[in-house]
């Protein structure tokens, strides 16, 4: 069947949905096995901890840029032809990763096969593609499409921390690509409709708001650019605990299995978040979404300063993954509610390439910061402080919006 044969929040746009959310979960492995062997990698090598950071944030480069380029080919022929990419992606870059013999090689393909070829055909596209094939429940489909990132957070650290220790790194990475190559080509071939908002709508077909040509009041360039660096801010916060959590608890002597829990902790309970939110964003939109998002994500943040006991650890770790998830998907819907709908995946491919840049600035920069200090405190501190900068700029552009259709609120259909 054709996507022209299916409406908006049909039975098949939520079937489609369950697929895309296995295919989130599989492609978005690479970004969290990476803290997993974190202290493998490093003892390996030799090399300090930013050093041991760098893969990590070559990644999440690659994963940014090749968000854009997957976003465009997305617009033009629908997600099955990134997703096919990127399944070559993943598995050339876990084999190549697996058989490295430096820390600049690992980097390497972390950051062209797993990142620019690999997981970024698993975000942002299928992000923009879920956002068209809904307007009723749009919130909470692609809170449910994103959560495949967190999915990944959950099952994919104990995982591999098992395989780590059973088997060796090398061999955990040549594993999982050899498990990507049979599974990803099949699930992407499920993908092939064009979603309904690209076609000719019925007399009476609910459309939801019409976007408009100034979105809060600025030009298209103008906004994009401020979602840009909040998606930097936010996501430089969001690093520290994510990136570092497991090295972190390795330094306290808890032990990196521990922080392995922690992070899946984390990331489970952001599942829970980010479910939430995409219910709260489809009553109150998506930018009040974000601000609210920001700000519990910037309290988790300030509770990790005085605390640093075990117990205390598990419950803040639980208490960052169910402020912070709605976050990255609220983007989505920003950019779906105020910016034209064949250009959605592009333009979320975009912001999100910023969103993990900050992810990846956010690896590195706390290492860097560990490397200079000797702890973790003032990481913290960093991440508090780009958090408030993008706290800053929600609440800007939500207070645009406030001032009336002048300033770009998007009109009733």
């Amino acid at each position: 069947m054709t996507a022209t044969t299916h409406a908006p929040d049909s039975r098949y746009a939520w079937t489609r949905l369950l697929v895309t959310l296995v295919v989130m979960t599989i492609g978005s492995a690479a970004m969290y096995v990476i803290p997993v062997v974190l202290p493998a990698v490093q003892a390996e090598f030799g090399v300090a901890r930013a050093d041991a950071s760098m893969p990590y944030t070559a990644m999440m480069v690659g994963f940014g840029l090749g968000g854009i380029w997957m976003g465009r080919l997305a617009d033009r022929h629908g997600v099955m032809r990134p997703l096919m990419v990127g399944a070559a992606g993943l598995t050339t870059g876990f084999v190549a990763a697996g058989a490295s013999g430096s820390i600049e090689a690992f980097s390497l393909w972390h950051g062209l096969l797993l990142g620019f070829f690999g997981s970024s055909a698993s975000f942002a596209p299928l992000l923009a593609d879920t956002s068209l094939w809904f307007v009723r429940r749009r919130g909470i489909a692609v809170a449910i499409c994103a959560s495949g990132n967190y999915v990944a957070g959950t099952i994919w650290p104990p995982i591999v921390q098992h395989f780590v220790e059973t088997q060796g790194w090398r061999a955990t990475y040549t594993g999982l690509g050899l498990f990507c190559a049979l599974v990803l080509p099949l699930l992407a071939l499920t993908l092939r409709g064009r979603p309904p908002a690209l076609q000719p709508q019925p007399a009476g077909q609910p459309r939801g708001p019409v976007p408009s040509d100034r979105p809060f009041g600025l030009s298209l360039t103008q906004a994009q650019v401020l979602l840009c660096i909040a998606g930097t801010a936010c996501c430089v916060a969001m690093a520290m605990p994510q990136v570092h959590i497991v090295a972190y608890c390795s330094d306290l002597g808890f032990g990196p299995a521990r922080g392995a829990e922690m992070l899946s902790l984390m990331l489970g309970l952001g599942i829970i978040s980010r479910l939430v939110s995409g219910a709260i964003c489809d009553r109150i939109g998506g930018l009040r979404t974000l601000l609210l998002g920001s700000f519990l994500q910037g309290v988790a943040l300030l509770l990790f300063l005085p605390f640093d006991g075990l117990v205390s650890l598990y419950v803040i770790s639980g208490l960052f993954g169910l402020f912070q998830g709605g976050i990255v998907p609220s983007y989505a819907i920003i950019v779906r509610e105020h910016f034209p709908p064949r250009e959605a995946a592009a333009r979320v491919g975009t912001v999100m390439m910023f969103t993990l840049f900050g992810m990846a600035l956010g690896g590195w920069m706390s290492g860097k910061v560990f490397d200079l200090t000797g702890s973790y405190h003032a990481a913290f501190l960093n991440g508090i402080a780009w958090n408030l900068l993008n706290l800053s700029i929600a609440g800007f552009l939500l207070w645009r919006t406030m001032g009336g259709p002048r300033v770009g609120r998007p009109r009733a259909a």
